[in-house]
């Protein structure tokens, strides 16, 4: 049990299923979906409660079955209408592997079934709410205007912390919720708000960034709270940059080329680099192709400690690859068994990345259907509507939810930070696929046409649903 802090900690915690039931019996259902997950994971403390032989409860569980619960007493019809399709099978796989991974290490299946309903609860439950709720349009419009609306929230925390240190974790809940030290950055302050790490705050800040211009550009939305949308994607884009999150930063420069090369020039080829990008990644390191000196020695030139921070987590992957190999289809189970340790007893290599202790734990099976989870929905998207439509309004939010999974895969290959919005987006989108029957055809491109000028939806298509 780790339940630090004031009294506060576990009033949040343990108020928050009451809480999402109140918003199901006076919402919508998506809104209240919406509102359930995304409240949760920018204001409840970190903090959790260790229930043996169960997952632990913390704030991600809390949302996860305050909105289960709820579903399941106010619109039990959306529920049970849930039919499993092919596109699923990733994360059913995902969901399920440990339970090999402990039996094939001789853990026994009690551990094994443990360790299913932990990576249940984190990864399936927002999957399939995802599946449920935004499996069309409009509802990821709704799911793209939480994470807008989500990020500018934070914007005035971000700076707060950003010029006095992070302490609003402190200050509301008691204490810090991770080492200190690590929030000190180029001068100034990480902010780490209401979140694990200041990675993580940046990673949100760059998403929703990345959703402000998406939006920005295709004129899906021209002004929010009577403000300018430009103006909204300068601010968003300003405290980005300010959190001193450098890889998260990297990204949305990435996720921005990517969305203006596409447009420019209605190639899929940039989308489909992107998908393609983690899993080329892994396969050039866990082979050994590449070691990455080269680009540690030209960072090293411009920041001395982001390359010895680098290396030390280059270093680390070889290690904890070169044991995770020798179990290579189911890795070794839980409780680190994956970690090298020297005579002395002591740890070698820190296991930073999710994919890292992903093969670790679970092995290939684990993490190939744990990155197809996430990059699946950007090629599916792809297949069922064509680049040249992502500009339109109706089309644009699910192009910019499908971009974010991908671009979260891609921050996995350094850092280990679940967040359920974007797996609620990952349901999302696969359901859309399977609600767009047939791929929407390509237009040709009228000779002399604007290069950013978006095509209408063919008739029918502007819900998915219908």
């Amino acid at each position: 049990m780790d339940m630090r802090g004031n009294i506060l900690v576990p009033i949040a915690l343990f108020g928050w299923i009451p809480l999402v039931l109140g918003l199901f019996a006076f919402l919508p259902p998506r809104r209240a979906v919406i509102y359930g997950f995304l409240i949760a994971w920018l204001f409840l403390p970190m903090s959790h409660l260790k229930i043996q032989g169960f997952t632990d409860y913390n704030k991600m569980s809390a949302a996860c079955f305050g909105v289960l619960i709820s579903a399941m007493i106010f619109d039990s019809a959306t529920l049970f209408a849930f039919r499993p399709k092919i596109w699923d099978l990733p994360m059913l796989i995902w969901c399920i592997c440990p339970l090999f991974s402990s039996v094939s290490n001789g853990l026994g299946w009690y551990d094994g079934i443990s360790a299913v309903a932990y990576q249940t609860t984190f990864w399936g439950l927002p999957y399939l709410i995802g599946r449920m709720y935004f499996n069309d349009l409009v509802g990821l419009r709704e799911l793209a205007m939480g994470i807008l609306i989500g990020g500018l929230v934070y914007v005035p925390l971000c700076w707060y912390e950003i010029r006095f240190s992070p302490q609003l974790h402190r200050i509301v809940y008691g204490y810090h919720q991770f080492e200190f030290a690590q929030t000190k950055r180029y001068g100034g302050f990480r902010p780490m708000v209401f979140m694990q790490h200041g990675l993580a705050v940046g990673l949100w800040m760059a998403a929703a960034t990345l959703t402000a211009f998406w939006l920005y550009l295709s004129k899906t939305i021209r002004r929010l709270w009577e403000l300018p949308m430009g103006l909204v994607f300068v601010v968003l884009l300003a405290t980005s940059v300010w959190c001193h999150s450098t890889g998260s930063v990297v990204l949305l420069l990435g996720g921005l080329a990517v969305v203006l090369l596409t447009q420019w020039t209605r190639w899929p080829v940039w989308v489909i680099a992107l998908a393609l990008a983690p899993t080329t990644y892994m396969i050039v390191r866990g082979n050994n192709l590449w070691t990455g000196q080269d680009l540690i020695k030209s960072i090293a030139r411009a920041d001395p400690d982001r390359a010895a921070s680098l290396r030390v987590r280059l270093q680390s992957e070889r290690l904890l690859l070169d044991r995770a190999m020798q179990r290579p289809d189911f890795g070794w189970g839980g409780w680190n068994r994956f970690r090298q340790y020297d005579e002395e007893g002591n740890a070698q290599g820190v296991p930073d990345a999710l994919w890292i202790i992903a093969v670790g734990h679970h092995g290939l099976v684990g993490l190939i259907s744990l990155t197809a989870c996430l990059t699946l929905p950007l090629l599916l998207l792809v297949w069922k509507i064509p680049v040249r439509y992502w500009l339109h309004p109706g089309a644009a939010p699910a192009a910019a939810i499908a971009m974010l999974c991908a671009l979260y895969m891609c921050d996995n290959l350094m850092n280990a930070m679940i967040n359920p919005i974007f797996i609620l987006g990952a349901g999302g989108i696969c359901g859309l696929a399977l609600s767009l029957r047939r791929p929407l055809p390509a237009p040709a491109r009228p000779q002399g046409a604007a290069p950013l000028q978006a095509p209408a939806l063919p008739p029918g298509r502007a819900h998915a649903g219908a």
